[in-house]
């Protein structure tokens, strides 16, 4: 069995230099910090840089050119983008379409979380969406729940659906958020027009995912908080935001970090166009112009996903004074925890050797996955 020593690096909460792990086969063997290092095949001298746990990305469509919706090799593709930016495992947004043609992708990457484990499951970003909070989704393919829809869905996923987004004020929400609940689905509530009182119905319910803070909701009024403030106050609900500079100002980035600490997930909600070129792409058979790393739909002005990777979301939410070890966990253990992974998004002994090697400037230097360098 391969084992590989990595030193001379920060501990993962940033405080702790010289420190290093030991990956045991596809498992951290041990972790210490000074001059006694146990021997190994291979050593790994991070140069005073940060060994961080891999990446977890719970909401992404796409990249290096290719849209997940689009079948397997696509999402090897995208994933192969990703990993080398320092996701190692990632769970696979769908966008709306019809129910049985959701119900045959979640079926498709249910065949590729049996053969992968980097790949956690499916994420069904619709078509339970309000048709005023669209944003990047076809608003004809939008519908309310139902009883039937539900459990097709749920056969089809054959247990591998991790995260659902529906805006909890549509007709048959409720039950629907329970049915999914209990198949041990998260649930989060989003592209919706719900007001506080219903986001909070929704959580009592079961969410416990806010869908990209700020996007595609109604936003904080002093009189009307909305489902960013409901979900601030409720130490149940993780909340997923973009921190790309585009979907969410920096200042309000850090602001929701220090809200609710320990509660933030980084996510990348990337389409194709991440770690690819500008021109003409299309997310959910809808036309996208990406300009400048800013992706939006042709016929309007809606951001239709993002360009970012999640060291990127990592540097930014650091450049906007957020401390490096809670950006660092908003991109591993945090994200992990919220779809029922906690086991993911760290390096404890017996914890799977997924690793990112920063620099001083937080970029990627090498990765890690079961041990093995990609």
């Amino acid at each position: 069995m391969h084992s590989v020593r990595v030193f001379g690096s920060a501990a993962v909460d940033a405080d702790h230099p010289d420190g290093w792990v030991l990956f045991d086969g596809v498992r951290v063997g041990a972790v210490g910090r000074g001059d006694d290092r146990p021997a190994a095949d291979e050593t790994v001298d991070g140069e005073g840089g940060c060994l961080t746990p891999g990446f977890v990305d719970i909401h992404g469509h796409g990249g290096g050119g290719a849209n997940f919706d689009d079948g397997p090799d696509a999402i090897r593709v995208a994933r192969a983008l990703h990993r080398a930016h320092g996701t190692t495992r990632a769970v696979i947004s769908l966008v709306t379409a019809s129910v049985d043609d959701l119900a045959t992708r979640a079926g498709m990457v249910a065949d590729l979380c049996a053969a992968d484990p980097t790949i956690l499951g499916s994420h069904l970003e619709g078509p339970f969406l309000d048709a005023a909070h669209k944003g990047a989704h076809t608003a004809s393919l939008l519908r309310a729940p139902d009883a039937a829809s539900v459990d097709r869905l749920l056969e089809a996923g054959r247990g591998t659906i991790r995260q659902v987004t529906l805006a909890p004020e549509l007709p048959g929400a409720d039950e629907a958020i329970q049915r999914f609940v209990a198949a041990g689905v998260t649930v989060a509530v989003g592209h919706t027009d719900a007001d506080a009182q219903a986001a909070r119905r929704a959580f009592d319910l079961g969410a416990t995912v806010l869908t990209h803070a700020f996007n595609a909701m109604p936003g904080i009024h002093h009189r009307a908080p909305g489902p960013v403030v409901a979900a601030l106050r409720d130490g149940r609900v993780t909340l997923e935001v973009i921190a790309d500079g585009v979907h969410v100002d920096p200042d309000l980035v850090a602001v929701l970090f220090a809200s609710a600490p320990g509660r933030i997930a980084l996510i990348t909600d990337a389409m194709a166009a991440a770690g690819a070129d500008d021109g003409r792409y299309e997310l959910g058979g809808l036309a996208v112009r990406v300009t400048g790393g800013v992706a939006r739909l042709e016929d309007g002005q809606a951001i239709a996903g993002s360009t970012l990777t999640q060291d990127a979301a990592v540097r930014n939410a650091v450049a906007a004074g957020v401390a490096p070890s809670a950006a660092v966990a908003a991109a591993t253990s945090v994200p992990a925890r919220a779809i029922g992974r906690a086991d993911l998004g760290r390096l404890d002994v017996g914890s799977a050797a997924d690793a990112v090697l920063l620099d001083r400037d937080l970029r990627v230097l090498r990765v890690w996955v079961d041990g093995a360098s990609s």
